[in-house]
């Protein structure tokens, strides 16, 4: 055992960043111009560890789909899953880690896009006063999700 007591000898005086003073591509994935997808289809816990990676620079995006686990089809499009979208769906499991879980995180690809295609139905077949309406009710709550996730 040590005799030494008191804090640390030495202190970090500033976080560690990852790939601190090298150019970064906005063209790559993770860039600018192609930022990372929604972390989709796991549970909290999973997403947290993925989320991790991102952060202090472990991550590797997935180059070309993986076979899922389950029905051995090349289906698996997001790095770190073992199952596709469907399996994990159908079988309520987490795509990365394949436990039961009673809630995912993430929304659904298909519920997305429904609701985009069901708001443009809505703003195209609307006069032009309920269409500058339903745009800015949209756009407000955008403002209250950012919001909402610096607080």
């Amino acid at each position: 055992m040590s005799k030494r007591q008191g804090p640390p000898k030495h202190q970090n005086r500033y976080a560690w960043k990852p790939n601190l003073g090298q150019k970064i591509n906005e063209t790559e994935p993770g860039g600018r111009f192609r930022p990372l997808s929604e972390i989709t289809g796991v549970c909290q816990r999973c997403r947290d560890q993925i989320d991790w990676k991102r952060r202090y620079g472990k991550y590797k995006p997935i180059v070309e789909p993986a076979k899922c686990q389950k029905c051995n089809k090349r289906n698996v499009r997001q790095a770190y899953h073992n199952v596709c979208r469907d399996c994990s769906k159908d079988l309520g499991i987490c795509a990365k880690c394949c436990t039961c879980v009673n809630e995912l995180v993430g929304r659904d690809a298909n519920e997305e896009e429904s609701e985009r295609k069901s708001l443009e139905e809505a703003v195209r077949g609307a006069r032009e006063r309920e269409r500058r309406t339903l745009l800015r009710i949209v756009i407000e709550m955008q403002v209250e999700c950012d919001f909402g996730s610096l607080l």
